[in-house]
């Protein structure tokens, strides 16, 4: 059952850290495989729902490939425009903050929802928490209160799947009242795995982490465990919160995926923390990176009670353009290993359409965040890589600004892509491409200062 258990989250493991587990057994091959077999089936009834034999392939990661992806940023600007995201379908312009939510705002999520993420269906069932233990501990030199909870998902309806959403919360031990949280959306990794970490120093101690950097400002943090309720891979979609409410049968073209499925997760945590007097649940930020990074975008999208959201290396699918040749493109995502993150109808667009006949782009994406402040994290080109495109994510956050500036904020404040370990924080939304590798990591002292704009600690 544990090497099961390990296949398990092998397959739910971005593909750059495999080589940190180490060889696999052949139960978990053989596991891979099965749900491999699985997947390419899903994808397969997908497409003949569609009425499509074919796709066009996608570039490749691999820069020394024959087919690698565009890294030439003089190749990038094959699409020539964009959606404009203050352009009703009918052709008049939006000049009021009151027609931007009565007419334009709603005409984009339905795009979303039909093209590329997806419907959350209706009749989603509830969730009830169950506080699994609490414990007073420390996370280096900070007293925490620790908690560890499940929510149970109503599985009345189809007893055959059941769903829990695994979470924890750590809040700061001597708190008084709520305080601010940040939530993140947590990779599960095999027992006894650690991430790589940076050569140690003799004479500076170590840095402090992210959670630590919150409980010195007197924040709490959280874990979300999106594979918990939602499998990473198409093998998965009979499965997990969609799966339940499908009653195991496949997936609808305009039915929810993975990423709409993780942002409903990350919705009922914060149902929960409304009712927990350790959290200020107006004041709950939500952070990610990479494919959760895409996650953490849509839960700022379609969730209004998130107050602040930071967003690592999202790529495509995420706020990077879609209509931007460079880096990971529309085909890759909409192939049979990324698939499952998106709605049916998003495979379209890598034929027969194409991504110009996208009815929205990413930008409208960051647009539907407003005017709530979110942060645009990237890694160096030369270590995370470029497939991730952060100039295409600095785009995406750079045309989301005449939404915000309508709704009386301020947005990126240029179009000018800034130079490597430049902070762009003046305005609401922010950007800042550090000099380290895919994490979020550089990023988050700059991140925790641009929120002390919008995030206060209640007095004791």
């Amino acid at each position: 059952m544990k090497s099961l258990l390990i296949s398990t989250l092998l397959l739910a493991t971005p593909t750059w850290l495999l080589a940190q587990f180490g060889p696999r057994t052949p139960e978990q091959d053989s596991l891979m495989a099965r749900q491999q077999r699985k997947t390419q089936a899903d994808y397969r009834s997908m497409l003949a729902q569609l009425m499509i034999t074919e796709t066009r392939p996608g570039p490749s990661g691999n820069p020394k490939a024959p087919n690698a992806a565009n890294a030439d940023e003089a190749k990038a600007t094959t699409y020539t425009s964009l959606p404009d995201p203050l352009t009703l379908k009918n052709g008049q312009k939006v000049k009021s903050a009151k027609d931007w939510w009565q007419k334009r705002r709603p005409e984009i999520v339905e795009d979303f929802d039909r093209e590329i993420y997806g419907r959350v269906p209706a009749n989603v069932p509830g969730v009830r928490w169950e506080v699994v233990s609490t414990k007073d501990t420390v996370d280096g030199a900070y007293p925490i209160k620790l908690k560890q909870l499940v929510g149970h998902v109503d599985n009345a309806t189809y007893p055959a799947i059941k769903v829990d959403i695994e979470l924890m919360l750590a809040t700061p031990a001597k708190a008084k009242s709520g305080v601010p949280v940040m939530m993140s959306y947590g990779f599960r990794f095999p027992a006894g795995f650690r991430m790589p970490q940076p050569p140690s120093s003799t004479t500076a101690p170590p840095p402090l982490s992210w959670q630590q950097q919150l409980l010195e400002k007197g924040w709490g943090y959280a874990v979300i465990y999106p594979t918990s309720y939602q499998a990473d891979n198409g093998a998965g979609l009979t499965e997990g919160i969609i799966g339940l409410v499908n009653k195991g049968k496949p997936r609808k073209p305009d039915d929810w995926g993975a990423l709409r499925a993780w942002a409903w997760g990350a919705s009922r945590a914060l149902d929960y923390f409304e009712t927990d007097k350790d959290v200020d649940a107006k004041q709950v930020g939500i952070e990610g990176l990479s494919r959760y990074g895409k996650a953490t975008a849509v839960t700022m999208a379609y969730e209004p009670r998130f107050a602040i959201g930071f967003i690592g290396s999202s790529g495509e699918g995420g706020v990077k353009l879609h209509r931007r040749t460079y880096g990971e493109q529309v085909e890759n995502v909409a192939s049979s290993a990324e698939y499952h993150w998106m709605a049916g109808n998003f495979i379209k667009y890598a034929g027969p359409l194409k991504p110009t006949d996208m009815p929205v782009d990413a930008h409208e994406l960051v647009a539907l965040c407003a005017p709530r402040p979110v942060f645009i994290s990237s890694g160096s080109p030369d270590v995370e890589g470029r497939w991730v495109d952060a100039k295409g994510m600095f785009l995406g956050g750079a045309y989301a600004s005449p939404v915000y500036e309508l709704l009386g904020k301020k947005g990126m404040g240029t179009m000018d892509y800034p130079p490597q370990e430049t902070a762009l924080v003046s305005g609401d939304i922010a950007f800042r491409q550090h000099s380290g590798g895919h994490t979020t990591g550089p990023n988050w002292p700059t991140f925790l200062q641009y929120a002390d704009r919008y995030i206060r600690v209640k007095a004791k």
